[in-house]
């Protein structure tokens, strides 16, 4: 089968069910694991190269500017599309900024006179996310391997779960977790589930919502006890850049994170904005940040860093 992935996460899930050998195009943004660079990319952004050098605010602008215009944020490179002809085509219709608009591919596909199987990746929490990976399965002959990825998977998500099930609300911290940060916006969708799963409270967010937009004022409101700085599509070293912004704020100081030493950076494009295999990670890396007495890291070292 001829498999087309058009998001980073379905890249991910194609590989984790051992169907590499059968993906012949991917996203300017596939960037994991080792060796997808090799697959064809299909997908241009519509800042092209400039996005690395442009700040979180340009990016946001650039983006805005362009869907004002009725333009599309991706586009196919030239009969990219047709040149992959291929036999299944994984989509989202989750966020029209992180990847290809759904619509978008329904149109592309019909000019390009294809009539590939069409599947849409839209979770919401982490049972999503798991159930997308045993439905990319079944469409591609893989169920039995699925399974015994989300078998593990699961069981990963029990031990956290486990460990932090009866805790008192006390012990309970207040957790916000910045997704990005001009302007500001509140991780949604699974990432509440996920801290609350880990054993803190997210006071920014509800789970299986969107992520959102936030005033400074109301994060100073809800007095996080831990804050993470995680912005999406960014790795590490993208995201310590982008911790000046956050502490330029009028009162950063004030908060309690900041006051006991609580502030974290997360590399959000392994382990928390993309909804594959590797969020379990990032449930993983919230459980070691919230309550390190608990969970210890592992003796590779941390995927995430103290502010």
């Amino acid at each position: 089968m001829r498999i087309v992935s058009l998001l980073p996460s379905a890249t991910e899930i194609v590989y984790a069910l051992d169907l590499q050998d059968e993906l012949v195009g991917i996203t300017h943004e596939c960037d994991y694991p080792p060796g997808v660079e090799s697959k064809p990319v299909l997908i241009e952004s519509c800042l092209g190269d400039e996005k690395d050098k442009l700040s979180p605010g340009e990016i946001d602008r650039r983006i805005r500017e362009t869907v004002q215009k009725g333009e599309g944020v991706y586009r196919f490179k030239p009969g990219a599309l047709e040149q992959a002809k291929p036999e299944l085509v994984i989509t989202q219709g989750l966020c029209d900024v992180c990847a290809v608009p759904h619509s978008f591919v329904i149109n592309e596909i019909r000019k390009a006179k294809l009539q590939p199987q069409l599947i849409s990746l839209d979770p919401q929490d982490l049972t999503g996310i798991l159930t997308d990976i045993r439905r990319v399965g079944e469409m591609t002959g893989r169920i039995d391997k699925a399974g015994e990825v989300v078998d593990a998977l699961e069981e990963r998500v029990g031990e956290v779960a486990g460990r932090t099930r009866d805790l008192p609300s006390s012990r309970r911290p207040r957790v916000a977790v910045i997704e990005w940060t001009d302007p500001l916006y509140a991780a949604g969708h699974w990432v509440p589930e996920m801290i609350e799963l880990a054993g803190g409270v997210d006071v920014l967010a509800k789970a299986g919502e969107p992520s959102r937009t936030v005033e400074w004022d109301a994060v100073l409101k809800a007095q996080p006890e831990i804050l993470i700085l995680a912005p999406c599509g960014y790795d590490l070293q993208r995201a310590r850049g982008e911790l000046k912004t956050l502490q330029s704020r009028p009162d950063y100081a004030t908060l309690p994170a900041v006051k006991n030493g609580r502030v974290f950076i997360m590399n959000a494009t392994a382990t928390l904005s993309r909804p594959g295999p590797r969020i379990v990670d990032g449930l993983e890396d919230l459980a070691q940040i919230i309550h390190p007495e608990i969970f210890m890291v592992p003796a590779g070292g941390a995927r995430w860093e103290k502010a």
